[in-house]
C-alpha cells in the first residue's frame, strides 16, 4: 500500500537517489525544501514518488520494477493525487525518472492516458568554466540589487510590486527566513518596480538550481543574462555550484545558460497527463 512518509523519516530515501540525478529530489528528502514523498513501505521503502514542494514535478525514485508499487500508482494517483492537486489548481501530472530505467516503466504505467513526453538539460557552472566576457551592459534605466531581508520586508514601500519577489520565493521555500538562511538572489528593478529574479530554487550540499524569470514586458533587455551574471559571481565567489536545469525547447534559457559558461552535464526525459477528468 502506498503511503506518505512523515517529514523526520524523509531520510530512509537517501539510499533510494540516483546520485547523479535532479538536484530537487535531493533537497526535498534532505529537508531543505518543502515536498512530499509517498513509498510502498514507510518502514523500509523501496520505490517512492516525490511531490516537489513547488509543485514543479513529480519525481519517482528506487527501484522501477517494483510490481506491488507499479501497480497500485494509477488508483493511488486518481484517489489521493489527482484531489490534492485540484486544490492547488495544478492540472498536469508531470512525471518524471529519477534515473533512466522509469522511463520505459512511466511509458507501461500510464500507457492508457494520453501521455506527452519532452526533454530537460542540466547544466552545471565551474569556476574555470565561467565566462565572465560574456557579461552584457544594460540600459542604464534598469538596476540590478541583491536580494536581502531589507529589500524583501519592502517596509519603506520602495518597491511597487513586491509581491512579485515575495511569489518567487515562497514557491521554493517555507518561509523567508529558510530562503536566506539557504539561499541567494538578485533581482533588476525599474522605476520601484522589480521586473527580473534570478535566485535559489533549490540548494543541497553547495550546488543551488538556479530559477530566473523576466516579466513579459521586460524580456529582450538581455536582463535574464545581466542578472544571471550576478548570482554565478556571487555562488562562485562563496564555492558554491550554480545548478541550471531548463527544458530542451526552452531555446532562449539554453542560450543563456550555455554564455555563461554551463556545462550540460546530463539530459532526461519527462512525461505528463492531464489530471482533469
Amino acid at each position: 500500500m502506498i503511503t506518505e512518509l512523515h517529514k523526520s523519516d524523509f531520510y530512509k530515501c537517501r539510499e533510494l537517489v540516483n546520485k547523479h540525478g535532479q538536484l530537487e529530489v535531493k533537497a526535498v528528502i534532505e529537508g531543505v525544501n518543502p515536498g512530499r514523498i509517498f513509498v510502498d513501505d514507510a518502514k523500509t521503502p523501496a520505490s517512492g514518488l516525490i511531490w516537489l514542494g513547488n509543485n514543479d514535478g513529480f519525481i519517482f525514485i528506487g527501484d522501477e520494477k517494483n510490481e506491488g508499487f507499479n501497480r497500485e500508482l494509477n488508483g493511488f494517483i486518481d484517489q489521493v493525487i489527482i484531489p490534492e492537486a485540484a486544490k492547488e489548481g495544478l492540472a498536469w501530472f508531470e512525471a518524471i525518472g529519477n534515473h533512466e530505467k522509469w522511463y520505459s516503466t512511466i511509458e507501461k504505467v500510464f500507457k492508457h492516458r494520453d501521455l506527452g513526453s519532452w526533454n530537460q538539460r542540466v547544466y552545471i557552472l565551474h569556476n574555470n568554466d565561467y565566462n565572465s566576457q560574456s557579461e552584457v551592459s544594460i540600459d542604464p534605466k534598469y538596476s540590478v540589487l541583491k536580494i536581502n531581508e531589507t529589500l524583501f520586508h519592502n517596509q519603506d514601500n520602495f518597491i511597487q510590486n513586491i509581491e512579485f519577489l515575495h511569489s518567487k520565493i515562497l514557491e521554493f521555500w517555507t518561509t523567508p527566513d529558510a530562503f536566506f538562511r539557504n539561499g541567494i538572489g538578485y533581482c533588476v528593478v525599474h522605476k520601484n518596480r522589480i521586473v527580473s529574479v534570478c535566485s535559489s530554487g533549490f540548494v543541497v550540499d553547495g550546488t543551488h538550481c538556479i530559477d530566473i524569470e523576466t516579466l513579459e514586458e521586460h524580456q529582450g533587455q538581455k536582463l535574464a543574462q545581466k542578472v544571471a551574471h550576478a548570482f554565478v559571481k556571487d555562488c562562485l565567489a562563496h564555492n558554491q555550484v550554480p545548478y541550471w536545469d531548463c527544458m530542451e525547447s526552452n531555446k532562449p534559457s539554453v542560450a543563456v545558460a550555455e554564455k555563461l559558461g554551463f556545462c550540460n552535464t546530463f539530459n532526461y526525459d519527462g512525461y505528463e497527463f492531464s489530471m482533469k477528468k
